[in-house]
């Protein structure tokens, strides 16, 4: 790709689980919450890493063809059976309680810099959040938190889940842009590498505690980006807002 140029975008768009809200807090506190009301204890930071982890994995049968479409909802719910199995619980839990723990990821905090940040950048360029979240989830996250997005655009609508590049692509054509006038900006490389092999620019965003006190969260080295910031702030910073 040509070097990069930030006059030529257009739209930001936003991964959100991890990048743009705090999953693990957000999850970890509602479980355990859930959990002692149903009459169990349960380790929040722990549940929480566990269901993360199965999360790439379930996307992936999708991307596969290994089954049909599903959205997020229907994985998470999936993963939440095994684990509510793996950890001697599922008794507990009846199916209005288990629709409750699939509804967390409905209601997370936003990292303390996202308000300060989009509003910034709002004020030049189109905000889009683009997750594998299901429109609805989505909807509901961004609705709750407050934040300041133009628009919603869930893989639900691709039918395939990042980083394939129909979600990308998806966002682009949706927003009546060129892949190269939207910059993808996500704390993961992983997303960034598809998000590149789309022909989208790319930002790094820092979330040190991602994955809670004791994980490991992706760093800029990790990938090859157009930008690496911490926060985003740093991001309106990088480009002038």
């Amino acid at each position: 790709m040509s070097d990069f140029d930030p006059a030529g975008l257009r739209v930001i768009a936003f991964d959100i689980f991890g990048t743009t809200f705090d999953w693990y807090t957000g999850v970890a506190d509602q479980v355990a919450r859930i959990a002692a009301e149903q009459g169990v204890t349960i380790d929040g930071g722990r549940f929480a890493d566990e269901w993360r982890s199965r999360y790439v994995p379930s996307l992936q049968t999708v991307n596969r063809g290994e089954r049909d479409w599903a959205y997020l909802d229907t994985l998470h719910r999936e993963s939440l059976d095994d684990l509510l199995e793996i950890h001697g619980v599922a008794g507990a839990f009846d199916e209005a309680a288990r629709r409750r723990l699939v509804h967390v990821w409905h209601r997370l905090p936003a990292w303390p810099d996202a308000a300060t940040g989009l509003a910034r950048l709002r004020r030049r360029y189109v905000l889009a959040a683009l997750s594998n979240g299901g429109f609805a989830l989505l909807t509901h996250l961004v609705n709750h938190s407050g934040l300041l997005f133009d628009c919603v655009v869930s893989a639900e609508l691709a039918r395939a889940y990042k980083p394939l590049p129909a979600p990308y692509l998806t966002a682009a054509g949706l927003l009546d842009v060129q892949p190269g006038q939207v910059l993808m900006t996500a704390a993961h490389a992983w997303d960034l590498d598809g998000a590149r092999a789309a022909g989208l620019r790319t930002a790094f965003v820092e979330r040190p505690l991602e994955k809670g006190p004791h994980g490991t969260p992706d760093r800029a080295a990790d990938t090859t980006s157009d930008l690496s910031v911490t926060g985003f702030d740093g991001l309106a910073d990088a480009l002038g807002c």
